[in-house]
């Protein structure tokens, strides 16, 4: 015997090393990246209804979800300091680069 989903139903999950909150509910399920608004969310009809639509219901709900997180930086090599990523402010370089 099985027990109705009446409520929503929340379970926090890593996926690829990032945080994630499961939502299940009687209309369908949501994955939300930990501290976001925005998810992937999917209609239990879209999943039942057959391939086709699901597919089609998968890509709508990526277009709509977060935007992906930037990969971290390289470990081996360090940033560069601040003053050389922006180029310098100072009056003597700028003089120094247009003589």
């Amino acid at each position: 015997m099985t027990t109705s989903l009446e409520g929503a139903l929340k379970r926090a999950l890593v996926v690829d090393g990032e945080p994630y909150t499961l939502t299940i509910t009687p209309d369908g399920l949501n994955l939300v990246p930990k501290g976001r608004r925005k998810g992937y969310a999917l209609a239990w009809r879209d999943l039942v209804s057959g391939e086709a639509a699901l597919a089609t219901a998968l890509n709508a709900s990526l277009a709509a979800g977060p935007r992906p997180r930037p990969a971290p930086p390289p470990s081996g090599k360090p940033a560069a300091p601040r003053a050389e990523r922006r180029g310098a402010k100072n009056g003597k370089d700028k003089k120094a680069k247009n003589a």
